[in-house]
């Protein structure tokens, strides 16, 4: 009798486990959809060789020799490449930043202070390449400030705002946004850490 209740817990441990990766692998999926229906880049990674081979590809294919970029943590993705990094965010150059979440609901991608300063979305370069972890989905946008509170606790950060839209070239005929396109021509380099 114990080992039929040894079997059946270890049966019943591994299923929370099972549901927690199907619903991570729904995240993605649906994130993915809609990312890409709107015309973003999705470069998937298993790990850092591949980021930064997809890294290079992006700058010949561009011919990008100079980024923005004000994250230290980002130094491993470029430290080997030939690219002049500017250690600020300006509209001169492409933007080369991670993000807070990756939302599921409608394949955005959302910024704070922490990646951005105090910049707004629109003022900024028309050209995005953001580096992400799979840990960082999240099924919508009340997720996403949920996970901030929980990342940062005491010290919030600022200025959160979302690209939604990955065509700069198309006009957004919605009179509710006028004035307010934060559209980008986005990369998403998306790692591989579940």
């Amino acid at each position: 009798m114990n080992f039929l209740k040894k079997i059946l817990s270890k049966i019943e441990s591994k299923q929370p486990q099972q549901k927690v990766v199907q619903e991570s692998t729904d995240l993605e999926q649906t994130f993915v959809q809609h990312f890409v229906q709107k015309g973003g880049k999705f470069l998937y990674c298993t790990n850092i060789s591949e980021v930064v081979e997809n890294l290079q590809n992006i700058l010949l294919e561009n011919q990008w020799d100079t980024l923005n970029c004000i994250s230290k943590e980002l130094t491993q993705l470029y430290a080997t490449l030939t690219v002049k990094i500017k250690p600020e965010i300006s509209k001169d150059y492409p933007i080369l930043t991670k993000c807070e979440c990756l939302i599921a609901a409608n394949g955005s991608i959302l910024f704070s202070s922490n990646q951005l300063k105090n910049n707004k979305i629109h003022e900024l370069n028309t050209n995005f390449i953001v580096f992400a972890k799979t840990s960082q989905f999240v099924k919508n946008r009340g997720e996403s400030l949920t996970a901030i509170k929980a990342s940062y606790k005491k010290d919030l950060p600022t200025n959160i705002s979302a690209i939604d839209k990955f065509s700069p070239k198309k006009i957004d005929d919605n009179f509710m946004n006028y004035g307010n396109n934060n559209a980008k021509n986005l990369y998403l380099l998306l790692l591989e850490d579940l």
